[in-house]
């Protein structure tokens, strides 16, 4: 029995006689994340926000604005409260209230009450609880873990190839992680841990398809020194493309599951996760390859000129 093979042999896509346009594209959505989060801002969960957030089950519709009414009337600041579609269910996060363990118990328990007197039939769930100072601390070890490890990639392809690849992934990178950011200042899913490890996750994933790229595209620079820089790069992502849409696919199949019928509690570490990995393997084509042109990379980058040519020489120019 022959094997499946979802990319034909020999395939000759013309993926960067879109450069231009994807370059417009992704210039929009940067700019348009990088609005929303000013504006909009970060739905931040209690990881980083601080407070006690606790989950309800209520038995009918509930009114938000009168429930919101309701907390913000027990004395402890202005509540968020956030309504899951097409359930019963809320989350209300309120400040920490000062006086320590005493005073928090205090308030979870007012809070339990008020929503048992007004609410019959209502299911509380437990209360989860972060000081200020710790969700200050964990908001910036996130965002310097984040802030490292895009450092550190960038510098191992600079060593592992030659600069302008470095420059190449940081702004794939930087790509991806402001248009997850975008995405959630807009849909105003909590972000959390979790949506931090799955950004971490996304940056591996990412970098890992833009190193296949990039390494059949030094290894094309090497054998073919008389082509010309953009047809060998149609040429380098087209032999790594059915390795490249097998494991998204993959990932892809796998994800979407997760968040149609995955639980709850992860859906936004699988949403996070399913965007992830469209914009990192359309960032390794449009945006990590297009940056070698604008860089002048060629076969000089890593062969002197002079050097004899080993292999056998293929010779082709962009198409007009």
């Amino acid at each position: 029995m022959r094997p499946l093979k979802l990319v034909p042999e020999n395939t000759n896509v013309d993926f960067l006689a879109w450069r231009h346009i994807a370059a417009g594209i992704s210039a929009i959505l940067i700019i348009a994340s990088i609005v929303l989060v000013g504006v909009r801002g970060l739905n931040f969960g209690i990881d980083f926000a601080g407070g006690q957030m606790v989950r309800v089950t209520f038995a009918q519709t509930v009114p938000i604005n009168k429930l919101r009414e309701q907390v913000d009337g027990l004395g402890y600041g202005e509540a968020t409260i956030q309504e899951f579609a097409g359930t019963n269910q809320v989350s209300i996060r309120q400040p920490v209230p000062k006086g320590g363990d005493a005073a928090a118990s205090k308030a979870a328990a007012r809070l339990r009450s008020l929503i048992e007197t007004n609410y019959p039939g209502a299911t509380v769930g437990s209360v989860e609880a972060v000081s200020g100072k710790v969700s200050n601390e964990l908001f910036q070890k996130g965002a310097l873990a984040l802030g490292l490890a895009m450092l550190a990639i960038s510098i191992y392809i600079w060593v592992r190839f030659e600069w302008q690849f470095g420059i190449g992934a940081l702004v794939s990178l930087a790509h991806d992680v402001i248009i997850t950011l975008g995405f959630f200042a807009l849909t105003q899913l909590e972000f959390n841990l979790n949506i931090i490890a799955a950004i971490l996750t996304i940056i591996g994933y990412s970098l890992n398809d833009t190193i296949v790229v990039y390494d059949r595209v030094r290894e094309n620079l090497r054998k073919y020194r008389k082509m010309d820089i953009v047809p060998l790069l149609n040429l380098s992502a087209n032999e790594t493309l059915s390795r490249t849409i097998v494991t998204s696919l993959t990932l892809v199949i796998a994800l979407t599951t997760l968040v149609v019928l995955g639980p709850e509690v992860i859906f936004g570490f699988s949403a996070a996760m399913l965007l992830g990995i469209v914009i990192g393997t359309y960032s390794s084509i449009y945006i990590a390859n297009p940056i070698l042109i604008w860089a002048k990379v060629g076969t000089h980058s890593f062969v002197p000129r002079d050097a004899a040519p080993t292999g056998a020489e293929r010779v082709g120019r962009e198409r007009p």
